[in-house]
């Protein structure tokens, strides 16, 4: 088994090596840091990719501040950060309603940052017969009505496997079951429970490859890392790509975010930092097997930054299927909108 942490590195130092070499003439010896330290926490899905920015403004830029990067999980990072414990909150869905009512209670404004596109990845053991999964089968498989009673391949399609079915995906914490239950069974927080939970999405890979009657879902980037490993299914016949997940065609295609707490920007190493995210965002995204957003958007983004922007585009509700283009059209409010 390879662990979590020797993946991860590999996929960040890939990252840092490609940025180190025209970052820093060539070098890839660390410039030099501060003692100032940046905290991060948040999503394991975007955890690949702000790890690999964090290492490299470290390495690369002239005494750059310390910055560490935790992944409790999209709602503990908002918890930690509407605490005022960090200074950006990785999130692999938009802040809710009852995240934007902790923010406000302690007085916190955030800016919203879309980071990247990723698709969210189903996958099953490589044995597997299937290519294909609908998203109604989906449903079938892990609504709540599932739980006890979908217990064989059979079950959610005839040409599956013989076998029992068993699951693996993200605990309640993660934005990534938020966001794959509301686009799957209409419901953030539906889904059943008779599965195997966690915030480490290399545990829900493992449990997927080690049996073959297994299926899980994760970010793009962790099938990237492991596909001599798992089988990803194609949804509705479309296969997750970074083609398919920037136009959207791929069902479960989703945006990513920081939020930047708006009053630590007036430290200048973080201000540095967020800023050196969004220059390089386009280059590491792909690098660790995320899709990249347009140019024009990272330069709205950093307009948003530099006006101190703060606000949600979201009202506090997760949204499906929802394009880089309506996002950037959509004007941000630092309430939560009515539930409908």
């Amino acid at each position: 088994m390879i662990s979590s942490a020797l993946m991860r590195g590999a996929v960040a130092a890939v990252a840092i090596a490609a940025l180190a070499s025209c970052g820093n003439g060539g070098s890839s010896a660390p410039a030099g840091t501060t003692s100032e330290q940046i905290a991060i926490d948040g999503s394991s899905t975007v955890f690949p990719l702000a790890e690999a920015a964090a290492e490299t403004f470290t390495n690369t830029q002239t005494g750059a501040a310390r910055v560490t990067v935790g992944e409790s999980g999209t709602g503990g990072g908002f918890g930690k950060f509407c605490r005022g414990e960090t200074q950006i909150s990785n999130a692999s869905r938009p802040i809710s309603t009852d995240e934007i009512a902790a923010c406000a209670a302690a007085n916190i404004q955030f800016i919203e940052i879309p980071i990247a596109f990723d698709g969210i990845s189903v996958v099953v053991h490589p044995s597997n017969p299937l290519t294909n999964i609908t998203m109604a089968e989906l449903r079938h498989a892990w609504e709540p009505a599932a739980e006890r009673t979908v217990t064989q391949w059979r079950q959610v399609n005839a040409q599956g496997p013989n076998t029992t079915l068993q699951l693996y995906g993200p605990g309640t914490a993660s934005g990534t079951f938020d966001y794959f239950n509301e686009a799957v069974n209409g419901d953030g927080g539906a889904s059943r429970t008779d599965y195997t939970p966690s915030e480490d999405d290399n545990v829900v890979v493992q449990g997927v490859a080690s049996n073959p009657g297994a299926m899980g879902y994760f970010g793009y980037a962790y099938y990237e890392q492991n596909r001599e490993r798992v089988k990803a299914l194609s949804i509705n016949g479309v296969a997750p790509s970074p083609e398919t997940i920037a136009s959207g065609a791929y069902p479960l295609s989703r945006p990513m975010f920081i939020y930047v707490n708006a009053e630590s920007l007036r430290r200048p190493q973080v201000r540095r930092f967020v800023n050196y995210f969004l220059e390089n965002a386009a280059t590491l995204a792909p690098r660790v097997g995320y899709v990249p957003l347009p140019a024009a958007a990272y330069a709205a983004y950093t307009q948003r930054v530099a006006d101190n922007h703060t606000g949600t585009a979201f009202g506090g509700h997760n949204e499906v299927g929802l394009s880089i283009g309506e996002l950037l059209a959509r004007p941000l409010a630092d309430e939560a909108a009515p539930s409908h």
